[in-house]
């Protein structure tokens, strides 16, 4: 079975000060660090039970692994998409997608941080694109959620639980917030828009073998999810 290993950091733990200091970094790095742990633990458990003809357990089994891919997916998503002497605002059709489906960059902004202000501590706050309606949206999720919009598209993601801030900021998370967008790496995140917004393959119904076809777009959905 091949394991997770945790990414290595794309800066040093001191490269997003003053908005995110090197302790808070560094702390939250090592959550991430027995996160993988916790993974590959569950996946080893998984493993082990299969032969198992008590399938009781299979349920919470999968539903706890696909929990800890999705957490640690985010947390290297919102590693990537942070940097030193970031912020800003995007440019091209990233922002003009915003301003179509928020009205302003601005009002964009506006939205996303009171969202992360009020969420309940162990969620996150993504920008994800709605290939249903081609729009960008706001979604708050928790790690039991999280999994079933990755497929979506996630193209901006921020951590809003405890120890993603608490060090630096105590109680003080809107602040946290309002610095957090000085960290943002506007290319990546527009990198990644491009990619969400590709066209998906279409079925071809009058295909004898449509299961090749599902093959496919599972592959292609892989493909998109690890860009």
């Amino acid at each position: 079975m091949t394991r997770h290993v945790l990414p290595p950091l794309p800066y040093d733990y001191s490269a997003l000060r003053p908005w995110i200091d090197e302790p808070t970094l560094r702390l939250h790095y090592d959550y991430h660090r027995t996160r993988v742990a916790a993974l590959n633990a569950a996946e080893e458990r998984l493993a082990r039970e299969r032969s198992n003809p008590d399938f009781s357990w299979l349920g919470h089994l999968q539903q706890l692994v696909a929990m800890r891919t999705a957490e640690h997916m985010m947390h290297c998503l919102f590693w990537e998409i942070m940097g030193p002497n970031q912020g800003g605002a995007p440019h091209d059709a990233l922002v003009e997608q915003i301003r179509d489906d928020f009205g302003s960059f601005a009002a964009f902004k506006s939205a996303f941080s009171a969202t992360a202000a009020a969420v309940e501590p162990a969620e996150w706050v993504s920008l994800v694109w709605q290939p249903t309606n081609d729009r960008l949206a706001i979604r708050t999720v928790d790690y039991q959620q999280m999994h079933g919009w990755w497929a979506v598209g996630i193209v901006l993601v921020l951590d809003v639980s405890e120890h993603a801030y608490f060090l630096q900021y105590h109680t003080r998370r809107a602040e946290y917030v309002h610095n957090w967008w000085n960290t943002v790496n506007w290319p990546r995140v527009a990198q990644r828009f491009t990619a969400a917004t590709q066209p998906w393959p279409r079925i071809d119904t009058t295909m004898r073998t449509p299961r090749s076809q599902y093959q496919h777009l599972a592959r292609h959905a892989d493909r998109r999810a690890n860009r």
